[in-house]
Order: C-alpha cells, then structure tokens, then sequence
C-alpha cells in the first residue's frame, strides 16, 4: 500500500498522501485502518488520490437542474487575522445559476501565479464582496452501482445509528453536496461528535484545507477563547458554530502547529478526530461529504464537548458504542469512572494486522511492498513509509507506547515513551 509523505520531526505531523491500487481501494474500512497504521491520523487529515479508472460518476453534464436549497452568502468581518464570519441565507437557485454566478468577474478568481499567492489573496480579500456557498445540499453524485468509497454507502461502525435506533442524520450518516466559488469557506471547526470525515471533489476549482495536528486542538481552542471572549463565555464550544476564521499568520505568531494541502479535482480528503481544520474553495466546484467512524472514535465521542446554545446541533448516544465495542468499560463508563486519558498517537484497533508480524511486503502486513512504494521525488531521506516502519508496543509498567523503528533495512531501535524516556 503506497504512501507519499511523514513528518521529518514528529511521526505523523506531516500530512500524507495516499495512492491506493484498485483491489485496496474496494474495502474502505480497512485502508483507513492501514492509513492509522502508517501514522496518517497523527496529522488530522489524509489526501488519498483515487485509482486512475476509478470514476464515481460517469458523466457531469446532467446536474445542471439541480436545485441548492439554501445558499448561503458569506459576510465576513474583522482585521488582522482575526476574522468571524455570517451566513446570510439567500434565494434557491439550480446549480447552472450558481455556477455562472461563480463565472463572473465580480466573483471568479483573481490572476495569481502559485498557491501562495491566491492564498495571500484570500486572507487579504476576505471580508470584500462577499461570495455564495451552496452548502449542505441534501444528495449525492455517486452513480449507484459504484461500491468503493461510496460516501452514501460507506459501512462503518458509524451505521450503528441507524441500525439501532432507526435515526438518519443529514451531513452525518448521509451525503451533502457543497458548490463552492472563490473565497467561498469554511471556519475553523471539528467534525460533530469529533467524527472522521471524508470529502470528495467531483469537479471544478481545487480547494485549499488547513488544519491543526489532534494533540494541538486544545492549544487553538485556548488560542480562539482569548481572542473572541464574547463567544467563549455565550458558549464553550462555539467553534462548532462555523464562525471563526483564524489566518495562518496568527497561527504561526503564536506557536500553534498546523498543515495546509490543496485538493484537487478527483481526490479525497480525510479528516480525523478533533483534527481542527478549515479552509477555502478556489473557484467554482462540487464537493460530496459525510461523517465515519472507526473503534478508535468512540473515546472522542464519549468526551466530545457540544455546543449548548443551538438545538439543531448535532448529538450522539455513545451508549449504545460503548456497549457493543467496549463493554468491558460499559459499566465503568456509565459510572462516570471511564477517564482513561486519549492517546492521539495511538491508531485504531482495527490497524493491528498492519502492525504485527515481520516486514513481509505482503499485503495485510507491516507497510507497504516495494512495487507499491512512494514516487521518489516526494521522498524525504528518512521519513516515508518505504524507509521507515513503525510497530506500536505497549508498556507492562508504564501507561505508554514503545515504538520500534527500521530504518533503511537496518533495525535500529529506540524507546520513546510519555514522560518516561530514560526509565527502562
């Protein structure tokens, strides 16, 4: 299973980009498994690049009538980085409308050469003429007999909702479609019930993401409350509310870590649990989302901070997760005595097949075979998954993880532990 990009500094940090064949790219639930295991959650988000004859859709040209509910214009005010932002909802309109809206010269893109000019121009153009979003469209594009990575037809643990209680919830355990234009965006936020992702661009512009490593969201939640109290003290998870824009520069100022990638036509976006990200369409295009999850969300599930000030806002039962894949904590947790602290370095269970057994190149082992490895002139010496292979242990005295490393067919090891190097 080939992988492009890890972290030179931290394992994982970095986000990586994933190339699956077509025989991987037929069970989702288990790449994303193999995408934990070679440290891809670490980051928050994922890039994976669909096979080359996959096509979700076969064609795009009959969708010119359908209608967007709800479009939203986006009035955006602040200065210096900081920014909140107002969705104003507007008139419905068919998707041939807001696509030759997106077209003209009051809102079709500027002149730039590379990303990081159109990205300077986002940030400095933000809160002028404000553009539409048709977000949150009820549907899919997916042709139904399309069964790989079918964002209506995922199976994941995530079905256990409707399943068990019968409940569908829109954007959640169903698809939404997102028609975006320049500058169209999305505030800095988690997934509700911090859920994974998946976002696929079916076509048009490309759109920029940023986001912000796990083990850092609680340093930006910190970061937004000390600049927007007002919001902080209405609501302690007013992040969910989709209104704060937080510029890469503010970041940086202050020493909070994150990534950005552009998705392309085509592609896939994964985003993990309380992977904080945000980000901005280029021009007009056509996103197709929903929400998953895997064992290792039920933790995040169970202490996920919810807004308390809106009623449309998105809630979860745990118990029925708790019960059904942890029960032996089922009676601890309804206790209130489940306080096991979240490793965020920590893959999902279902990734242990990846994780055992000698290096063997052979599919369903540890890392992927050399036919399936990474194109060189994206490799960092040292740092792709061709070169370096990481097995997770745990620690008979210590609440911690021990990591083994092989580097470059030679095995060098180290032990590296939570406030505990040096104690073996």
């Amino acid at each position: 299973m080939a992988t492009d990009t890890a972290s030179q500094q931290t394992p994982g940090s970095k986000i990586m980009t994933f190339h699956p064949s077509m025989e991987e790219f037929k069970d989702f639930s288990r790449y994303i498994a193999y995408m934990e295991s070679q440290g891809a959650h670490r980051a928050g988000m994922a890039k994976v690049i669909s096979p080359k004859d996959w096509k979700p859709r076969r064609t795009y040209d009959d969708i010119d009538d359908l209608v967007i509910p709800a479009p939203i214009q986006q009035v955006v005010t602040g200065q210096s980085g900081l920014f909140t932002q107002y969705n104003i909802q507007k008139k419905p309109m068919t998707v041939r409308e807001f696509r030759k809206t997106a077209n003209t010269d009051k809102f079709c893109n500027p002149r730039y050469v590379d990303f990081d000019e159109l990205e300077r121009k986002f940030w400095k153009n933000l809160t002028f003429n404000p553009p539409l979003y048709g977000a949150d469209v009820n549907g899919t594009l997916y042709d139904p007999d399309v069964t790989e990575w079918n964002i209506g037809h995922l199976n994941t643990i995530l079905d256990t909702v409707e399943r068990e209680s019968g409940i569908k919830i829109k954007g959640v355990n169903t698809p939404y479609l997102y028609f975006g234009m320049w500058k169209s965006t999305f505030a800095w936020h988690t997934e509700d019930m911090d859920l994974y992702s998946i976002n696929y661009l079916h076509f048009g512009e490309p759109k920029s993401w940023y986001v912000v490593p796990p083990e850092h969201g609680k340093r930006l939640e910190r970061l937004a409350k000390g600049f927007f109290p007002g919001s902080a003290q209405s609501c302690e998870a007013f992040l969910r509310h989709k209104m704060t824009l937080i510029s890469p520069s503010i970041l940086k100022k202050y020493g909070i870590p994150f990534e950005k990638i552009t998705q392309e036509a085509g592609q896939f976006i994964v985003t993990f649990p309380f992977g904080y990200h945000a980000g901005f369409n280029h021009g007009f295009n056509c996103a197709e989302s929903t929400n998953f999850a895997t064992q290792r969300w039920i933790d995040y599930g169970k202490i996920a901070t919810l807004c308390s000030c809106r009623k449309d806002m998105v809630k979860i039962s745990m118990d029925v997760f708790v019960r059904k894949f942890q029960p032996d904590r089922y009676k601890a947790w309804k206790a209130g005595k489940d306080n096991i602290p979240i490793d965020h370095s920590k893959p999902t269970p279902e990734a242990a097949e990846f994780l055992t057994g000698e290096k063997t190149g052979e599919p369903g082992k540890e890392g992927p075979s050399p036919s399936e490895a990474p194109d060189q002139e994206e490799d960092t010496p040292g740092t792709t998954a061709q070169e370096e292979t990481r097995s997770v242990l745990y620690c008979s005295h210590l609440p911690c993880q021990v990591y083994l490393v092989a580097m470059h067919k030679s095995w060098y090891s180290y032990i590296w532990t939570l406030n505990h190097y040096g104690t073996f």
